[in-house]
């Protein structure tokens, strides 16, 4: 894949003078246009909905071509099963390219009997579910491309029209074409909020019809971790960049003529210019535009100071690039380019970016850059001093760019685009399924020490001055060697050595456990401010389940756990939360696989009682819970009442385990979605549900809880409601973005009202894995663990 390809698709000088050309040649090519342009292909065994890309695209180098070919890619990875993924590759007369598999049809732009002929054999395929057409001003023939309305016109799909340009105060005949556009899409779709009130202010088009989908950038694995030789290039200078296929519209003159007096305060800055000169400018111009800076360069002495890297980069090369980016210089001159992909992917690598004011750096650069005016070098010069003279500002901005640009990842501009599809297909039944990530713990990793797991980052950078917590590394333990026990990979084993010893770090002479600890490994006063029962519970639960799996563990690791879980008994008839009982009677469950000890079924006994003991005081036909309120990890309660009946072979705690179970999946799955109890608000009997405040941990709690369930009853709607729950990670949720990053291995934080908590700390990322595992063991088998319940039946 080629990244460099995003600046010049808005261009509007590149843009005029394409259509122009289009324009006055369009008769000439009637004439030399050979019909072996166009291939058509059918696959009558394909029977998923299909989407058809209308855009030019790779090995044609422009921006458009890149985009649709991000945005296929994304789409294949998030519903890869749901759909078959088409392109109508857009070409010009000199065009002879070899393609990838997925270009189905081929159209010379310059022909408008060809755009005819695209909509008649469109439509005479019925599994086509919706059309997808990116629009910019000369890639289509005819005047303002109007050769394009014929084919809209007899289409009979859905359309979906994107238009990468919306051109302010356009003359009649603009607007009549966009208009036409318009009334024969079903949606418009545009990247930013300004070109949206464009549309609607000066093209009179209705809001109802346009949705605002950004410009998708790509997720970046670490921040910390910087690949290839550009890790070790560069590595004392202060680095600005500009990249993308170069032409005149970029103004990079404009840049270096900024750079004497940014020298002068910083003498070891360098200027990157990346990417080769564009296809249509070099046709047409050859390197005039190059060897104009290259005389610039040299006439302002900046031969020290510049480097061009006139070659197109890997996606990998160029985020390299942008991260040892200390500010990223944004200098087109053309005031109507409505969006630039340079920039998005710049702000997606955390470039605090200083831009020239179009449309979509004023809308998103509030906090994560400056503007600057149009070709003003010492304006571009001040600002640049000014940034690189506050460290703390540009930090802050670095972190700003990330929370501003991350709601645009492709995987959620896949969501969106998929969104529309779904919308607008009511004569196809599209059954749309979330393409479930591979198992990654890149970031777990990341986070571990070699005395624990550190508690929370910024970003994915690991934050070690937050410490160490007992519940991250319990759920950790268990997390990992769930993992080991699927994979037999051997450096598990060091992560579960790591937590053990931690586990058994916090365990006290007299057998409790303390749950905060420090950097330097000291216990912090926390541990006396507050009430640890529930992380007392969670130690025996993960200790319960680690025990086991002593087939597959090492003795001395299993001794050692042993020994740590008979010591906490001691204080177990002390727990008063019903959670901390839960976790209990959870992990004891599992301890007590191996030897059905009369002794541990006694303490489960013991500790469901309390739990029967609640439920009888509350509930009522309506309110079937063990509290007058829902809070945190309310799955845990009636899992361990299943967990108490499978170990008991009581039919009492049975009846309760389902009985709460149902009623709680009752209050948190609505509308094919999970919604889990806010934690802005708990809820309390007889109120208002609370919205939003949704954290990856209680969603994880369910899906152990319904893996608990189904393994047991084996009813259908379990299976059912864990893909559901898991798909809100993958961006089935209100906001429509993703919660786990498949690129860094780690899960955000939270879900809020408006936003995403980017935070990928431990307790998420680790409740993501015990989902994915638990999910991974319903794919791979109905019941992949053996309950036996008649064994624990102890009469």
């Amino acid at each position: 894949m080629k990244a460099n390809l995003f600046p010049t698709y808005n261009n509007s000088f590149l843009v005029y003078n394409e259509a122009k050309r289009n324009l006055n040649e369009s008769d000439l090519m009637i004439l030399i246009m050979n019909s072996k342009s166009e291939t058509i292909s059918t696959d009558k065994e394909n029977k998923l909905p299909e989407i058809v890309f209308i855009s030019s695209y790779p090995p044609r180098e422009c921006g458009i071509a890149t985009y649709t070919q991000d945005l296929k890619n994304a789409i294949q990875e998030k519903f890869g099963n749901s759909f078959s993924l088409k392109i109508c590759a857009l070409e010009t007369t000199e065009a002879d390219y070899e393609y990838p598999k997925e270009v189905k049809y081929r159209i010379n732009t310059q022909l408008e009997a060809h755009f005819t002929a695209l909509s008649t054999k469109i439509n005479a395929d019925k599994n086509i579910a919706m059309v997808f057409l990116q629009h910019e001003f000369g890639l289509f023939g005819g005047i303002y491309g109007n050769y394009l309305l014929k084919f809209m016109k007899h289409l009979k799909r859905p359309i979906a029209t994107t238009f990468h340009s919306v051109l302010p105060n356009p003359d009649q005949k603009l607007k009549k074409v966009v208009r036409k556009i318009a009334d024969y899409s079903n949606f418009l779709v545009v990247m930013t909020s300004i070109s949206k009130s464009i549309l609607i202010r000066d093209y009179g088009i209705a809001e109802r019809k346009i949705i605002v989908i950004s410009h998708g950038t790509h997720l970046v694995a670490s921040f910390d971790d910087l690949q290839y030789k550009i890790k070790n290039l560069f590595s004392d200078r202060i680095v600005l960049t500009t990249f993308g296929l170069l032409n005149q519209g970029k103004s990079i003159e404009t840049a270096l003529e900024a750079l004497p007096q940014i020298i002068k305060k910083f003498p070891n800055v360098i200027y990157l210019i990346i990417g080769k000169t564009h296809p249509e400018v070099l046709k047409w111009e050859g390197e005039k535009y190059r060897n104009f800076l290259y005389e610039k360069v040299q006439e302002l002495h900046l031969e020290n100071n510049v480097r061009f890297i006139n070659k197109y980069l890997s996606l990998e090369e160029l985020m390299d690039y942008l991260q040892r980016t200390k500010i990223y210089l944004f200098t087109s001159k053309d005031p109507n380019q409505a969006v630039s992909g340079t920039l998005a992917y710049a702000m997606a690598c955390g470039c605090p970016v200083i831009a020239t004011p179009i449309p979509h750096a004023k809308e998103f650069l509030n906090g994560a850059g400056v503007n600057y005016d149009f070709q003003n070098a010492n304006q571009l010069a001040q600002k640049t001093i000014e940034l690189l003279n506050n460290p703390k500002l540009l930090k802050e901005m670095r972190l700003n760019a990330l929370h501003k640009i991350s709601p645009t990842s492709w995987q959620n501009s896949a969501i969106a685009h998929i969104d529309l599809v779904k919308n607008n297909s009511n004569k196809l039944k599209i059954e749309l399924q979330y393409e479930i990530p591979e198992i990654s713990l890149n970031h777990i990793k990341r986070m571990t020490t070699e005395d624990g797991l550190i508690q929370f980052s910024a970003i994915a950078t690991p934050n070690i001055q937050s410490g160490y917590t007992l519940d991250d590394n319990a759920r950790a333990l268990i997390a990992v060697t769930k993992h080991y026990q699927l994979t037999n990979e051997e450096t598990d084993l060091e992560l579960i050595d790591i937590y053990l010893k931690f586990i058994l770090l916090c365990q006290q002479e007299n057998g409790s456990f303390l749950n905060y600890v420090d950097k330097d490994g000291n216990f912090t006063p926390n541990n006396s401010n507050e009430n640890l029962e529930d992380a007392n519970g969670r130690a025996i639960w993960a200790l319960g389940e680690f025990i086991s799996l002593q087939e597959i563990i090492p003795n001395n690791l299993i001794r050692k756990a042993k020994f740590s879980i008979e010591k906490a008994l001691i204080n177990i008839h002390k727990f008063r939360s019903p959670r901390a009982v839960s976790f209990a009677i959870k992990g004891l469950y599992f301890y007590n696989l191996d030897t059905q000890s009369p002794r541990i079924n006694y303490i489960i006994t013991s500790l469901a009682d309390n739990l029967v003991s609640k439920y009888r005081g509350i509930s009522d036909k309506k309110w079937k819970w063990f509290e007058d309120y829902l809070t945190y990890a309310n799955s845990i309660l009636p899992e361990a009442m299943l967990f108490a009946g499978l170990s008991t072979g009581s039919e009492l705690y049975k009846n309760i385990a389902k009985t709460s179970f149902d009623f709680l999946l009752d209050l948190t799955f609505k509308e094919d979605q999970i919604k889990v109890i806010s934690n802005q608000g708990w809820y309390q009997k007889g109120k208002k549900v609370n919205q939003y405040g949704e954290q990856p941990i209680d969603v994880a709690y369910t899906i152990l809880a319904l893996h608990t369930f189904y393994q047991v009853y084996e009813e259908e709607a379990y299976k059912e409601k864990m893909k559901i729950a898991f798909d809100w990670f993958l961006g089935k949720n209100h906001l429509r973005q993703i919660v786990y990053n498949p690129k860094t291995g780690g899960c955000y934080d939270g879900l809020e009202e408006n936003h995403i908590n980017l935070n990928q700390g431990a307790e998420s990322t680790i409740s993501y894995l015990l989902s994915r595992l638990a999910l991974e063991k319903v794919m791979n088998t109905a019941k992949v663990m053996g309950y036996h319940e008649e064994v624990f039946q102890n009469k």
